[in-house]
């Protein structure tokens, strides 16, 4: 495949990747939403179907990597890592993209909800580590503990690339509908058993690319966008992918 085509299907898959995910965020977080606590089940679904549409969009032009750690789980099986910079820099370009179409999609929504005298009056833009409707764009551990949140996303990624990369091994299952089918399923696996802890971001651009977008934002009342926080969803991803490519040499290859 070439350049253009691994940089437009990265782009654009990571972009209906992160607008239906972070839309489904949007809506059973923000007020004036009709899917208004909708609750956990609702968020790891939605995340499920749209790996799922994202997929099915983007593999025949990029073979849908729209995930960094992904990217470096199948150089680190292949041996083959030219093409990781173009990967990682459409997934990036589209991960922005995606989650400022779920703020215009969900502006009224953002305004209503920041606008609530019960947020509005003790927030500002510095006001702390995590702004109150930052958790549409970027994932946040709910026990502040850096070593086993880190853990959490090392694993929770682990099982994706693993899952990924073991698809190969069934003929005619890489980039068919069966495999994007299996992967989302796997991704709704993952959230319901190990995204508690976290909020399994499982891709480094997930997480920082929407982050990127929520601190350039003019959301009034939004708070801070948790920096501090922000290199465990970057780095705990890469460590798994790289131990799941190792473990697939081992194992499988």
């Amino acid at each position: 495949m070439s350049n253009s085509h691994i940089f437009f299907g990265e782009t654009i898959g990571t972009a209906i990747l992160i607008l239906l995910g972070g839309g489904v965020c949007a809506a059973v977080t923000l007020k004036s939403s009709k899917a208004r606590n909708a609750g956990w089940l609702a968020i790891t679904f939605g995340w499920g179907f749209a790996v799922l549409t994202a997929v099915y969009i983007s593999s025949s032009l990029s073979g849908a990597h729209l995930n960094p750690a992904v990217t470096v789980g199948i150089a680190v099986k292949t041996g083959d890592w030219n093409d990781v910079p173009l990967y990682i820099a459409g997934q990036m370009l589209g991960a922005m993209i995606g989650a400022a179409l779920v703020w215009v999609a969900y502006y009224g929504q953002f305004q209503a909800h920041m606008d609530d005298n019960e947020l509005a009056p003790p927030l500002g833009p510095d006001s702390g580590p995590a702004g109150p409707v930052l958790g549409v764009f970027s994932t946040g551990p709910e026990v502040r503990n850096p070593v086993q949140n880190l853990a959490t996303e090392i694993i929770g990624t682990a099982v994706l690339v693993l899952a990924v990369l073991t698809q190969g091994l069934t003929p005619g299952l890489a980039l068919s509908g069966t495999g994007a089918l299996i992967t989302a399923l796997v991704v709704v696996s993952i959230g319901l058993s190990l995204g508690g802890p976290t909020g399994y971001a499982i891709n480094p651009a997930r997480d920082l690319g929407p982050r990127i977008v929520h601190s350039l934002l003019p959301l009034r009342n939004k708070g801070g966008s948790d920096w501090g926080y922000a290199w465990i969803p970057v780095v705990g991803p890469l460590v798994g992918a790289v131990l799941a490519g190792g473990l697939y040499r081992l194992a499988f290859a």
